[in-house]
Parts: structure tokens; sequence; C-alpha cells
């Protein structure tokens, strides 16, 4: 007892060094590059001054609308030419997609298409006199380094508790039939397909989610725009279809593509509460839910047990 004490008590302090050294190492960063930022954003302010909603427009629909486009566009060029061939090493679904079948990847283009422009960007714009009820998203002074970082992780942990949920319920038999199947007939799903969806669960499920915690916090717009962006891109490596290097592992949402019935969450944390991950937690594919730090792709280095990969051949 005594031995295990003073292991994770020095594991613990360590831990806490470690944190405390990386935020004051980024605290500096923001603090030398933060005069920079704050004379960039007055200068801006200065410029459309009347106009802010240009800034407000350009922040929530241009900047997150290019990282889904040019992280999914690249995707979209390995998917369909399978090239380079090296990346097809980490499918996650051996077999699946390969090439990606044109005319469902049509369908699910149209479908996307059609919910940014007619579902997110009418919600964003309506978003914006909410905003500045609360509080103005364009005020002059930029947010400081460590309240980013609380609103980071206050928009992340509510993302979580609301899509969760959300999610679930549009599993319930008579939504996933009317709604929600739409969003599964890709059990191997693609990075664009992450807002391939029915309208009404776009709406609930994919952006209120997200946009409940900027109002609730009365963010900065370069807090939102942050936000968007990196919700954005995790949704396309969740759909991914690959577990590649160096990325957050997608192994999670791809086993509920996989199976339906497990994973409902973003984080993992209210499937660990309500115990909606245990047959995941049973699988390779857990043990393979790391962040790849090599070459070698997970399936290689933890593969399938022999009855499962004959059952599949």
């Amino acid at each position: 007892m005594r031995n295990t004490t003073l292991i994770q008590g020095s594991g613990l302090l360590l831990l806490l060094v470690f944190w405390n050294s990386v935020t004051w190492h980024l605290q500096r960063f923001w603090d030398a590059s933060g005069y920079f930022c704050q004379t960039q954003w007055e200068n801006l302010l200065s410029t459309f001054e009347g106009y802010e909603w240009i800034l407000y427009y350009i922040g929530v629909i241009l900047v997150p609308g290019l990282c889904f486009w040019g992280l999914s566009g690249l995707l979209l060029l390995v998917d369909t030419t399978e090239k380079p061939t090296f990346i097809s090493r980490y499918r996650i679904q051996r077999g699946k997609n390969e090439p990606v079948d044109p005319v469902k990847l049509r369908q699910a283009l149209l479908t996307v298409l059609f919910n940014q422009n007619f579902i997110s960007i009418p919600m964003l714009i309506i978003y914006y006199p909410f905003l500045k009820w609360r509080r103005d998203p364009c005020s002059r002074e930029l947010p400081t380094f460590h309240w980013f970082l609380v609103e980071m992780a206050f928009f992340t942990l509510l993302q979580e508790i609301l899509f969760y949920y959300a999610h679930r319920l549009f599993h319930h038999p008579m939504l996933y039939k009317k709604s929600h199947k739409k969003h599964h007939e890709w059990t191997a799903p693609i990075g664009v397909v992450s807002i391939y969806a029915d309208p009404p669960e776009h709406v609930v499920a994919n952006m209120l989610p997200v946009l409940v915690g900027p109002l609730a916090m009365g963010s900065h717009l370069s807090s939102i725009t942050v936000w968007l962006s990196m919700v954005l891109i995790v949704s396309i490596i969740s759909h991914t279809g690959y577990h590649l290097p160096f990325l957050p592992s997608p192994e999670f949402h791809d086993y509920h593509h996989l199976k339906s019935n497990q994973c409902y969450g973003v984080l993992g944390l209210m499937d660990h509460l309500h115990g909606t991950d245990t047959l995941f937690k049973q699988t390779k594919a857990y043990e393979r839910h790391v962040i790849l730090l090599g070459f070698t792709p997970l399936s290689e280095s933890i593969p399938d047990s022999p009855k499962k990969t004959r059952s599949a051949l």
C-alpha cells in the first residue's frame, strides 16, 4: 500500500509539474503573440466598422467551411482514386469503400451541400442576434489564453452530453427508421458523411449541441471560429474510415457505424456512464482506440483474432 501510494503520488506530482510547464510555455507564447493578434483584430474592426456582421460570417461560415472541405476534399481524393496506395493499410474496415460507390457518394454530397447551405448557414445567421444579445462576439478585446482553455473545455463537455442524448434519441426505433437510418447507410463511413443526415437530425444532433456552449458563455468570435473549425475537423476524422498516424483515433465512432447500438457519444464519457460501450470494450477495436504514434498500422500490430478473420473471409 505504501509503495502504491508513493508511486501514484510521484506520478501525480510529475503530471502536475508537466502540465504547469506546458501551460506556462503556452501562456508565454500567447502573451508574446497577443499584442500582434490584438492589433490585427482592432485593425479588422476599424476596417469593417459598422459591418461587423461580415467578420462574423467569415468567422463562423467561411473559415469552418474551408476547414471542412479542405480536409474532406483531400480524403475524397484518396477514397475515389485509392491513391496514394499506402494509405489503404490504415483502413479500419478492410474491403469497404475500395473504391467508394460513385452513385452513393453523389447522393451523400448533395445531402451535405443541402445541410450546409439551407440549414447550417441559416441557423448561423439567426444565431448572430442571440450572440449579440448575450455579449457582442465582435468585442474589441480578445479572450485571454486561460479563458480560451476554459471555454474549449466547457464546449467539449457540453457537446458530449447534448450530442449523446440527442444521438440516442434518434436511435429510438421510430426516429431511426424515419431519420437516422440515412446516416447509417454508411456502415463504413468516409469523412464527408460526417454531416450526411436528415434535416431534423442535422439541426438537433449536429448543430444545437455545438452552438449552445458559445451562447451560454457569451464567447468572442475568435473562440467560436476555433471551436466550430475544431468540431468539423474532429467529426471528419471520426468518420474518415482510416486510423492514420498522429491523429485522434476514429475507432470509437467507426464501431458505432458498424454495430449501430454502441458508442453514441463523442468522447466516450457518457457511454462509459451509461454502459453503452461494453461490447466495444471487448473488441480489438477498443485495444486499437489510441493515437497511433508510429507508421505501422494498428490493424497489423493488434490484428483481429484468427476466428474473426476466417469468418470475415
